[in-house]
């Protein structure tokens, strides 16, 4: 989404209008001529807007449901009595919904034998390892593994090993590229393209690069605006789908770029049927910026009663996922959550008591079980859609990513495996 410039109009009583083209940085009003004359960002703008799968907006989605206007005409009192009364219905609802389509939710913690390599630090000691991304990629190519898309051969794959029926591969929100790495280290493939619009430093591409059967491509823009079937050099050739920490609405733009097909109005019109993806592994993340807008699956979640505005609390609800310390026993809670009872909602009938009185109430482990159902919710809309929209998946599920303790990573909660 496009952010306007902060600096104050005072004699217009407004902000600027202008859209920046990098807020990470100021320039003075006397240089901006000559910078903008030099300037990287620009140049790569100028440069990535005459591709051919550069097309702006294709994903972005749309806003099928109009705002309500509220009435500002109502007593505060009457205000507090109403918010009250639609805090503890969406809570109901929220439960509701998730006891209803929550229930195959599995835990998934596997560390495939193909990853040994990297779990016994028998890489290059230049590559960075920390051992909690290390475990979390190696599980979700074990997850991978599980559902037949990666084929483990029973031993490490050298450069000239490969496996011609492993296809390409597409890491949506690369980053520093180092999930690609351990698969590129660990299982055969020949072609990897990485989807990032940021630039990174200490990239994991110099290595990748140094594999003589690997190809790499490095597409630098935002996933809201690649057109993977206008890709030359990706046409015709089954892919897998990867992504780990893909934010909020970025795993709902990659499925689109994946399975969504576009008609002249720019709107997602129907199965793409002539998709080459082969498989599908993303990790999701930062539900709490998920926005209706973007949301691929509106209207199955519409269909269940849930609203754009209770959609917002659900997102708002999902970063209390992590208010339990590592103590609380969450085993069996988090699927099970359907039949949590919220402290807070017990004195709810008595006078004086409002929406802050309901949350203020809750215990930490009520907060965190209600987070994590909103993401399940969240999740499971996503894994309907790409069912209707990817009929030809021999299996579909959401994975919860566990560590060595048996607990759910903070960061790292769900994983949506498709074969």
């Amino acid at each position: 989404m496009e952010s306007r410039c902060k600096f104050w109009l005072p004699k217009k009583n407004r902000f600027c209008a202008n859209t920046p083209l990098n807020n990470s940085f100021t320039v003075l009003k006397e240089n901006l001529e000559g910078h903008v004359r030099r300037c990287p960002l620009l140049k790569h703008v100028q440069s990535l807007s005459t591709q051919p799968f550069y097309q702006k907006g294709i994903h972005a989605g749309t806003d099928d449901d109009d705002d309500d206007d509220d009435d500002d005409d109502e007593e505060e009192e009457e205000e507090e009595e109403e918010n009250k009364d639609e805090t503890k219905s969406n809570l109901d609802k929220i439960q509701a919904v998730h006891s209803s389509i929550c229930t195959d939710i599995q835990d998934s913690y596997k560390i495939p034998q193909a990853c040994d390599v990297w779990i016994n630090r028998e890489v290059d000691g230049k590559l960075p390892f920390q051992e909690k991304h290390v475990l979390q990629q190696a599980s979700i190519l074990g997850n991978l593994e599980e559902f037949g898309v990666l084929k483990n051969s029973g031993e490490h794959i050298s450069r000239d090993n490969y496996d011609s029926s492993v296809p390409a591969v597409i890491e949506f929100g690369a980053g520093r590229g180092y999930l690609t790495q351990m698969l590129a280290d660990c299982y055969g493939i020949k072609k990897v393209f990485l989807v990032e619009r940021k630039s990174y430093k200490l990239k994991a591409d110099r290595s990748l690069r140094q594999k003589e059967s690997l190809i790499l491509e490095r597409l630098r823009i935002d996933i809201e605006d690649l057109n993977l079937n206008a890709v030359e050099s990706l046409q015709g050739i089954p892919y897998l789908a990867i992504g780990k920490h893909l934010c909020g609405p970025a795993t709902d733009m990659s499925l689109r770029c994946c399975l969504g097909k576009k008609c002249p109005q720019g709107q997602v019109a129907r199965v793409n049927t002539d998709s080459n993806l082969r498989g599908l592994a993303i990790a999701t993340c930062c539900h709490h910026l998920c926005q209706w807008t973007h949301y691929i699956n509106k209207s199955y979640l519409s269909n269940l009663g849930i609203t754009k505005d209770i959609f917002h609390a659900i997102t708002w609800f999902t970063s209390w996922a992590v208010d339990a310390d590592h103590s609380s026993d969450l085993s069996g809670g988090v699927h099970g959550a359907s039949d949590l009872q919220f402290i807070g909602l017990e004195d709810c009938g008595k006078d004086g008591c409002g929406v802050e009185d309901i949350f203020r109430d809750m215990r930490a482990v009520e907060r965190a079980l209600l987070g994590f159902m909103c993401k399940d919710i969240i999740d499971m809309g996503r894994l309907m859609w790409i069912k209707k929209k990817w009929p030809r998946s021999s299996a579909c599920q959401v994975c919860a990513i566990q560590d060595l303790s048996g607990k759910p990573f903070a960061d790292c909660q769900r994983v949506m495996v498709n074969s």
